[in-house]
C-alpha cells in the first residue's frame, strides 16, 4: 500500500481543489449516464494548423504512411464543436504542454494568445505538462490567473485576462507551503453524477525544462500522488475518476490502435489505484488508443491534429463508471474554419507580420534536423556554429567549442521558394528563446558531459551536436560511462587533456544542467550572452547560401 500524503498536502489539494465540502446531488434518473470527454495534449501553440500535420497508415498502400493535413485552431475548434453535439453530457479537457516551445504567433505574445484561444474553444480543465513550467512558475500562474507581464508589459491588442479553464498541478508542490502549485483535481458533475478529474504532470519535469523555473518546488511520483487522492474523493461520494496527465508511451500501430505500446505511461497505469476509470496521457507526441491494466488510455498526437472522443456510462446508482471507449478523431484541415478562431488570428498577426515576415537572409538548401547514426544532423551542426561564433570573442565568452541538445531543435529548416529565411521561420526551429551561456569545463569534465549522452538518458541517448572544430568517435558496444573512445576527443586539432581548460557554450537550459547535463552545474565562470534565435539569425545573415556539410563530426562505432 502507497504512502499516504500528509494531513497538510490532502488538504491543501482539497482547499485548492474548491470541491472539500462536494455533496454530490440525488440523480434524477435511474438509467446509465452517458457523457463525453474530449481530450486534446500537446498543442504547443500551433494556432496555425502544422506543417506535415499527421502522419498515418495509408489503407490504400498497406505498409506505407501518408501525412495528413491537420490542426491548427480553426479547425480544432471546428472538431470539438461537432464532436461536443453529440452529447449534451460533455466536457473537453487537456493533458499538459498547450503552451511553451510554440510558434512566433503565440511566443511573441508570452502565448496569451494560445491560452485566449482554448478558452474560445470551450477548454474546462488541464493538465500542466513540462513546457507550461519554461518561463517559471510565476508565468505559469500569471497564465492561470491574468495580467501583464511584469517587466513587458501588455503586448497584445488588450490587457490579458488570464485562463477561462483551470489548470491542475497535482504532483507539483510549493517546498516552502507544502501546498500543491495550483489545484489538485477539478470535480464536474453530469446529471448529478460527480466526476472528477486529478491532473498531473511527469515527476521528472526538473530535468527536462530550465532549472529556474522549477526552482523551489517538488515533482512528486504519479501513481504515489493519484493513489493517495483517491480516498480524498471518495469520502465526498466519488466514484467516477478521470487522470489527467502529462507523460505517455509510444505505441507502434496507427493513430487509432495500440498493438504495442511501451514507455514510461505502462508502469503509471498499472500502479494506479482500480478507482481510477480513464487515463488522458500525452508528452510522447504519439496518437494512441490503447488498454493498460484493463483501463483506457488515451493520446492525441500534438498540434492540435487529433481530438480523442472519449464515451464514458455511468452508473446512476454506484455513480461509478461502467464502460469507457474512445475514437481518436483527426482534425483536418478540411473542416471549415471556426470564425472565432480565425477573428482572434488575424487579430494578433496584424500585430507579429512585421517582425515574423522579416528576411534575414538565404540558404542554399533545406537544413533537416534528421540525424544519421552517430547522432548528427545537417540543422544541429549549423545551429552549432552559430552560437560559437556568437560566443567566440573574448568579450562575448571566449567560447571554444558549443553543444546544442537535440530536443531544442524544434523543426526543420527548408529552403524556401525563393531562398530568403525569414525570422519565422527561424524561430520555428529554435522557439525556446533561451540564452546563450558560456562556461569553463575541465578535461575531464567535458569527457563526463560526453558519456553523460547516454547516461540517465532514454532510448538510445541524446547525442549534442557540436561546432566546427570538435570531434570524437564514440563505440555503441560498449557499456554506458564508457563509450567515448579514449583520445578520440579533438579540439582544434589538438587531443583534449584531463587537465585542460575549455570554454564552452550551450544554452540557458541546458547550462542550468537540463536533459540531465548536471555536469555543468559544476563549471565555473558562466558568462551569459546572446539570445539563441538571435545567434542563428546573425550566423545565416553572415553566411549567404548556407549548407548541410559532412556530418563527420562525430563518429560512431559498432
Amino acid at each position: 500500500m502507497h504512502k499516504l500524503l500528509s494531513l497538510s498536502l490532502v488538504a491543501a489539494a482539497t482547499a485548492l481543489a474548491g470541491c472539500a465540502t462536494f455533496t454530490p446531488s440525488v440523480p434524477v434518473n435511474t438509467e446509465p449516464v452517458k457523457v463525453r470527454v474530449l481530450a486534446i495534449n500537446d498543442f504547443h501553440g500551433n494556432l496555425r494548423p502544422p506543417r506535415g500535420g499527421i502522419r498515418i497508415a495509408d489503407k490504400a498502400n498497406p505498409g506505407k504512411t501518408i501525412n495528413v493535413d491537420a490542426g491548427g485552431a480553426e479547425h480544432l475548434a471546428t472538431a470539438v464543436a461537432e464532436l461536443r453535439r453529440a452529447n449534451p453530457n460533455h466536457v473537453f479537457v487537456a493533458a499538459g504542454d498547450l503552451i511553451g516551445a510554440t510558434p512566433l504567433l503565440s511566443a511573441l505574445f508570452r502565448d496569451e494568445p494560445t491560452i485566449e484561444s482554448l478558452g474560445l474553444m470551450g477548454l474546462e480543465i488541464a493538465a500542466v505538462g513540462n513546457h507550461e513550467f519554461d518561463k517559471g512558475a510565476a508565468e505559469l500562474l500569471r497564465m492561470q490567473n491574468g495580467g501583464c507581464h511584469p517587466s513587458e508589459g501588455c503586448k497584445g491588442p488588450y490587457p490579458f485576462k488570464g485562463a477561462s479553464f483551470q489548470y491542475l498541478a497535482a504532483s507539483t508542490v510549493d517546498e516552502k507551503t507544502g501546498k500543491t502549485l495550483l489545484p489538485a483535481y477539478k470535480v464536474k458533475s453530469f446529471q448529478g453524477i460527480p466526476v472528477a478529474f486529478i491532473g498531473l504532470t511527469l515527476k521528472a519535469t526538473p530535468s527536462i525544462v530550465v532549472p529556474a523555473g522549477v526552482a523551489g518546488l517538488k515533482f512528486r511520483d504519479e501513481a504515489d500522488t493519484v493513489n493517495e487522492l483517491v480516498p480524498v474523493l471518495r469520502k465526498q461520494g466519488i466514484e467516477a475518476i478521470v487522470v489527467l496527465i502529462h507523460e505517455g508511451g509510444i505505441a507502434t500501430g496507427d493513430y487509432n490502435e495500440c498493438p504495442g505500446i511501451s514507455g514510461p505511461i505502462v508502469d503509471i497505469v498499472k500502479r494506479l489505484d482500480k478507482a481510477v476509470d480513464l487515463v488522458v496521457s500525452g508528452h510522447t507526441h504519439r496518437a494512441y488508443n490503447c488498454r493498460i491494466d484493463g483501463r483506457l488510455v488515451t493520446s492525441a498526437d500534438r498540434y492540435g491534429t487529433v481530438v480523442s472522443a472519449i464515451d464514458l456510462v455511468i452508473d446512476p446508482k454506484t455513480g461509478d463508471i461502467t464502460s469507457a471507449v474512445a475514437d481518436n478523431v483527426i482534425a483536418r484541415t478540411s473542416f471549415v474554419k471556426d470564425p472565432r478562431q480565425t477573428a482572434l488570428i488575424e487579430q494578433y498577426e496584424r500585430l507579429v507580420v512585421p517582425l515574423a515576415k522579416r528576411v534575414v537572409g538565404r540558404i542554399g538548401a533545406a537544413l533537416p534536423r534528421s540525424t544519421n547514426p552517430a547522432g548528427e544532423s545537417a540543422l544541429g551542426q549549423v545551429i552549432a556554429d552559430a552560437q560559437l561564433a556568437a560566443t567566440r570573442a573574448p568579450e562575448d565568452g571566449g567560447a571554444q567549442v558549443a553543444f546544442m541538445n537535440p530536443g531544442g531543435i524544434r523543426a526543420d529548416l527548408p529552403l524556401p521558394a525563393d531562398g530568403l529565411v525569414r525570422y519565422e521561420d527561424l524561430f520555428s526551429v529554435q522557439p525556446f528563446y533561451n540564452n546563450l551561456v558560456t562556461l569553463t569545463l575541465s578535461g575531464t569534465q567535458l569527457l563526463q558531459l560526453l558519456e553523460a549522452q547516454w547516461l540517465g538518458q532514454t532510448g538510445s541517448g541524446r547525442i549534442l551536436h557540436v561546432s566546427r572544430g570538435f570531434t570524437y568517435t564514440w563505440d555503441a558496444s560498449k557499456p554506458l560511462g564508457q563509450r567515448v573512445v579514449p583520445g578520440s576527443v579533438i579540439l582544434n586539432g589538438q587531443a583534449v587533456q584531463p587537465t585542460d581548460s575549455v570554454r564552452v557554450t550551450v544554452n540557458s537550459f541546458v547550462a542550468g544542467g537540463g536533459d540531465n547535463f548536471a555536469i555543468f552545474k559544476e563549471a565555473r565562470n558562466p558568462r551569459t550572452g546572446a539570445m539563441d534565435v538571435d545567434a542563428l539569425e546573425a550566423y545565416v545573415r553572415n553566411n549567404p547560401a548556407v549548407q548541410p556539410g559532412a556530418l563527420d563530426r562525430i563518429l560512431r562505432l559498432n
